[in-house]
């Protein structure tokens, strides 16, 4: 669902009651409703959560692994999914019929996921096949629709996730000449360039203007990527970078993949979010670090490893705005409902969606 098919939907606004709770009142209500709920409520939470929900969370993970966890928790009968929607899709179709998954907050999107929608896709894929025939496999980021990803999952695809894209890229590349890549631009610069794709082999689709954005030949092309982008991680800059480099000379920048190729190329390492927190529980004492991810994440880290230096890359880098719709007055009016019978802001994706989806998700899992 993008945002404005959200803004068109019934989507439920919360009772005021719930914004005149107190915090220690509303944390009393989660406690007593997961206990009374007992397993068969499972809450997932995505590392980029707040604080104030991601305590009540019985796993936190990335959006894959969270899905893959509440698809494994068969005693859950309901999912209440602290994280964005189409994360939310990706649990409903990894798990059975008789759970049903929940958003506490409907308006809790994705700006890169809605920068891909079926149609924009649907037409791109046919003038691309005008350019190039049957050269083309399609790739999308997990952090993208359910319609992207059974789209993907009908043409031979797969999804990709940032920790396995590299993989997935060179699987890709046995299949087909070419890669067509969504939504995001940057995981896709990024993985190619890593695996020896010159920028010059690299398009950009423009899907405000269906046009194929290169400056030369096209049959030179080897990977066309798809003009979207994480509104929080462009928000690093290489004069971000250049300000960490002339304060703090000796301390290591670490950037998630999604970040710009100039941000990546500047910093000491760039990983995925799994993999910027292993690399912080490794280092050692006493070492500095400027991370370029998340904030409310970023904040975890530095409260957790208060034996290292840790700073944002951006020091004036805002949360994931959509991220951070998921609060506790959200979460307790969900698990309210769902006590009561009356629940509201259940993900449900369509069948013929769903088989196409798990095409494209287990085309992923089996190159894993």
């Amino acid at each position: 669902m993008n945002i404005l098919e959200t803004l068109n939907s019934r989507v439920t606004l919360i009772p005021e009651k719930y914004r005149n709770m107190s915090t220690e009142q509303l944390e009393a209500r989660v406690r007593e409703l997961k206990e009374k709920f007992g397993s068969k409520l499972y809450i997932p939470g995505h590392h980029y959560q707040k604080d104030e929900v991601i305590q009540f969370a019985d796993d936190t993970g990335d959006s894959l692994r969270l899905a893959q966890l509440s698809a494994e928790n068969r005693d859950a009968e309901h999912i209440v999914f602290c994280g964005v929607h189409f994360m939310a899709e990706t649990a409903d179709i990894l798990t059975t019929k008789e759970q049903k998954v929940y958003l506490p907050d409907l308006r809790a999107g994705c700006s890169m996921a809605d920068m891909a929608d079926i149609h924009q896709t649907e037409r791109a894929w046919a003038k691309l096949k005008e350019i190039f025939g049957d050269t083309m496999i399609p790739l999308t980021y997990v952090n993208s629709t359910a319609a992207i990803k059974a789209f993907v999952g009908k043409n031979g695809g797969a999804t990709v996730t940032s920790s396995n894209a590299d993989r997935m890229v060179k699987w890709a590349f046995t299949q087909k000449e070419r890669v067509f890549f969504l939504p995001d631009q940057h995981l896709g610069r990024n993985t190619a360039y890593k695996l020896g794709v010159g920028l010059d082999e690299m398009a950009l689709w423009d899907p405000a203007t269906d046009t194929l954005v290169f400056d030369g030949d096209y049959q030179d092309i080897k990977v066309i990527l798809w003009k979207g982008y994480c509104s929080v991680h462009e928000n690093f800059t290489v004069e971000n970078v250049k300000a960490v480099r002339e304060k703090y000379p000796d301390m290591k920048i670490i950037v998630h993949p999604e970040c710009s190729r100039e941000v990546v190329a500047l910093a000491d390492d760039s990983g995925s979010t799994n993999y910027i927190i292993k690399q912080i529980e490794q280092a050692p004492p006493g070492s500095s670090w400027a991370i370029g991810t998340e904030n409310n994440l970023v904040n975890r880290l530095i409260a957790t490893h208060q034996d290292k230096k840790i700073i944002s890359l951006n020091p004036f880098m805002c949360s994931c705005l959509t991220m951070n719709r998921i609060d506790l007055p959200h979460l307790v009016w969900c698990l309210e409902s769902i006590e009561q019978g009356d629940e509201h802001h259940v993900i449900s994706v369509s069948e013929e969606i769903a088989e196409y989806a798990k095409i494209a998700l287990t085309r992923m899992l089996e190159q894993s």
